[in-house]
């Protein structure tokens, strides 16, 4: 935004120093209406209504940015607040939790291929 900024006021300057270089008089005319002036009146004139027309255009995208922005950060407040509510419930019903141990059963002893195979054939000798 600054950068167009920035522009804006050199492509303004840049007008400025155009139309005072040209100060020979000018006649416009637009329809029914006749303007007779000096060159540079003329252009900073039309600088002018330029900057205006883009200022018309611009606005209502402007303003459909801050409204869509506002909305946005309303329901990121509302998120917000839900989110430290459910974790304040969370952390409440984990202090209502009774401490149950859970047992540890021990592993199951590991059958080695040895094993099986002494097994099938008869062999009973086991470890």
């Amino acid at each position: 935004m600054q950068l167009i900024t920035i522009v804006a006021m050199l492509v303004a300057a840049a007008g400025v120093s155009f139309a005072l270089q040209n100060d020979t008089p000018a006649t416009v005319t637009f329809l029914l209406w006749h303007f007779e002036a000096s060159l540079a009146a003329v252009l900073l004139l039309t600088l002018a209504a330029g900057g205006f027309i883009v200022a018309l255009v611009s606005t209502p995208a402007t303003l459909r940015r801050q409204w869509a922005m506002n909305r946005q950060n309303k329901r990121l407040t509302e998120l917000e607040n839900l989110s430290s509510h459910q974790q304040e419930t969370i952390a409440r019903l984990e202090r209502l939790l009774p401490t149950v141990e859970i047992p540890v059963e021990e592993p199951l002893s590991y059958v080695g291929l040895k094993q099986v195979i002494g097994s099938i054939g008869g062999d009973d000798n086991r470890p």
